[in-house]
């Protein structure tokens, strides 16, 4: 399981999934549970019910297995936060992996639960962790420029993973399965919203991720399940990101799961379960909201977060009715209205203010590409020669002035 992100704001959706996910692994009688990262959103005061609210699922996880805690991103995760969860008293331990450390599942009747792996044991799996770094400390041992940081991280990550290879490759000598487990970004992975994660400050790479000989590396961080496997001889891996356990952005695509991972001699499988997460609508429109239509659809929006979009000329921006918008989708559970204004661009042609008013009216509609030119300059010299609106409308109706065909066709 990964990135809970338990907070005020999201306590609803991250507690009804992470509180699903845990029954189910439960029920499914697992061997230990992990949780790669991000399991609250911000700094929490311990009182607050978003953390009793998450140490106890902690606990009725612990109770059933050992559980593993993999250090996330700072902001999210302050340092020794997930120390005082690993205080919760269980049935199991909960083991904290705030460094870059390896850990042994023993499974005895003495003692069941992770240990320091140093090299010898007889382990039910061996996982290695790669913890989120903290970038600003490696900023501070480059002598050069700061900019150096993220790859100074890359390659600091590149030769840890590449340590553990012949590590895992006597593992798998022994008949002992291994893991990476880490958080952070893999380059050309992608978000919860459909974009390609490529940048520079991306520490982890499939290549490395593969060279470090493990069986599975499961990632947190990264909010969109997707994985990839690379079959190896004698055995095949799999890297694979759990994604968010709920959905906490507008927008987010696909379904929220956690993993149930099976490890064998012939490599890592997953299964994907998936957890209800809040149903996310967006309603998007080429012009202002369509009041009508999302009156007719409010009904099937009742409980759901909804996200309007649109895009509308900038003199009519006024137009857009938000609390009516809002007073029709009162029965969702949220509502985001997100309007996208195009700038109106005003061109003048030039020599226009020297032309006669006929001539202007033949110049505008050149550059606007507006048709039927000659019959606009015929009106506009009934205009300029008659004077009086309500005479040309009698001659109009009395048959004097012939309209122009396509005036009657509109008639």
């Amino acid at each position: 399981m990964s990135d809970l992100h338990y907070c005020a704001e999201n306590l609803a959706e991250a507690d009804r999934c992470f509180s699903r996910a845990v029954t189910d692994a439960i029920l499914e009688g697992v061997d230990c549970a992990i949780i790669t990262g991000d399991s609250s959103d911000h700094a929490l005061d311990a009182h607050t019910p978003s953390v009793r609210a998450l140490a106890a699922e902690i606990k009725r996880l612990a109770d059933h297995c050992p559980v593993l805690m993999l250090q996330g991103t700072f902001s999210h995760e302050p340092p020794g936060f997930l120390k005082m969860l690993a205080m919760v008293g269980a049935r199991h331990p909960i083991t904290v992996a705030d460094r870059i450390s390896s850990f042994g599942l023993l499974t005895g009747q003495t003692r069941y639960g992770f240990v320091p792996f140093k090299g010898e044991g007889d382990f039910q799996v061996v996982l290695h962790c790669l913890p989120t770094l903290n970038k600003a400390d490696i900023a501070s041992l480059v002598e050069a420029k700061v900019d150096e940081a993220a790859s100074q991280a890359r390659e600091i990550v590149s030769q840890v993973l590449h340590s553990w290879g012949p590590v895992n490759a006597n593992l798998r000598e022994r008949g002992i399965p291994s893991m990476v487990l880490s958080h952070g970004t893999v380059f050309n992975s992608i978000s919860e919203h459909g974009v390609p994660m490529a940048g520079t400050d991306h520490e982890l790479g499939l290549g490395s991720l593969f060279a470090a000989g493990a069986h599975g590396v499961a990632l947190g961080h990264i909010h969109k399940h997707q994985s990839w496997h690379q079959v190896t001889p004698g055995f095949q891996q799999l890297v694979a990101y759990a994604g968010s356990i709920g959905r906490f952005h507008h927008g987010e695509q696909g379904d929220k799961f956690w993993l149930l991972w099976s490890l064998s001699a012939e490599g890592a499988h997953i299964q994907t379960n998936v957890t209800p997460a809040r149903t996310n609508v967006d309603l998007v429109f080429e012009g202002p909201p369509d009041l009508e239509e999302i009156r007719q659809r409010a009904d099937s929006l009742a409980g759901a977060f909804v996200r309007i979009r649109y895009c509308i000329d900038e003199e009519f921006r006024q137009n857009v009715d938000r609390a009516a918008i809002r007073l029709i989708l009162e029965k969702a559970a949220d509502v985001q209205i997100e309007g996208r204004t195009l700038t109106v661009q005003r061109q003048r042609a030039q020599g226009i203010s020297s032309q006669p008013l006929s001539e202007k009216l033949a110049t505008w509609a050149n550059v606007t590409g507006t048709d039927c030119v000659l019959e606009l300059q015929q009106r506009l010299q009934l205009l300029q020669d008659g004077g009086d609106i309500e005479g040309i409308v009698d001659d109009f109706v009395q048959g004097l002035v012939t309209p122009p065909a396509e005036l009657i066709a509109s008639m």
